[in-house]
């Protein structure tokens, strides 16, 4: 009786496994570029924008003769933001789509700042424009939140809050940075670990899959999509609406990359 032949795995079993792997994966990641895509945000129509009606109007008004002042003088673009939601992102995407939907700061020098808060998911974030990034440095803003806002926010002085988170950003520009500088770092906004697990989780997933095709002979390598391809590219475009501009107030064409800091109460 002839020996059996050892039975050899079908490398096209392997590859087809693979295939649906990076499906599933992709699934997994494009709802929330989805969501991203549609998030609403309300029109620019002073450089104080309190859609979650935290400020009074005199407040409010004083807030802004004193950002018009500064950008007068400097060209530095700095705006405050209210909402009554962060529409079930984080508060760094909402205020990152926030301010290149506002396009905040001057279009050369992109020295825009925009102070966002969130009081339903208690977040707060100071997104700095790329031209802004040496002055108004993560760290700095760091300190910022947690020394000078959120305190405040806690025993709920909205109004307090920001107008300090204001006066802070501004002595900064300034060049008064120093008293900022000696303050002690409060880590209020460290990583969340479930995120940090969830992103090498993803990184494990891809890894998995490669494998597979490699030990499949195959070589390829699969390709996923970035900020700049298919679904993705919606939520990041610079020129997203919102909604109209109106009070002879807009945006100077200016961007952010993402700098700056957040915190909660």
């Amino acid at each position: 009786m002839p020996a059996a032949l050892p039975i050899r795995p079908d490398p096209r079993g392997r590859l087809l496994r693979g295939l649906v792997l990076c499906i599933l994966l992709l699934a997994a990641l494009r709802p929330a570029a989805a969501r991203a895509a549609e998030l609403s945000f309300p029109a620019l129509t002073g450089r104080v924008v309190d859609a979650a009606g935290l400020l009074g109007p005199a407040r409010r008004d004083a807030l802004d003769a004193k950002l018009k002042a500064h950008e007068d003088k400097t060209s530095d673009q700095v705006v405050v933001a209210t909402v009554p939601s962060l529409q079930g992102t984080s508060v760094e995407d909402y205020a990152n789509q926030l301010f290149r939907s506002w396009k905040l700061g001057q279009a050369k020098t992109n020295n825009g700042v925009l102070l966002l808060v969130a009081p339903r998911e208690r977040k707060v974030r100071i997104e700095v424009g790329y031209g802004l990034e040496g002055a108004l440095t993560d760290a700095l803003t760091k300190v910022l939140i947690a020394s000078a806002v959120t305190p405040r926010f806690k025993s709920g002085d909205f109004a307090g809050g920001i107008e300090a988170g204001v006066d802070g950003i501004l002595s900064i520009l300034a060049g008064d940075a120093q008293d900022w500088q000696r303050r002690p770092q409060v880590r209020s906004d460290e990583v969340d670990p479930a995120q940090v697990l969830l992103f090498l989780l993803l990184i494990l997933v891809v890894i998995v899959v490669l494998w597979r095709m490699n030990r499949a002979g195959r070589g390829g390598l699969v390709v996923l999509p970035g900020p700049g391809s298919g679904g993705w590219s919606g939520g990041w475009s610079g020129g997203g609406s919102s909604g109209g501009f109106s009070g002879g107030f807009s945006g100077g064409g200016g961007s952010s990359g993402g700098g700056g800091a957040s915190g909660d109460w």
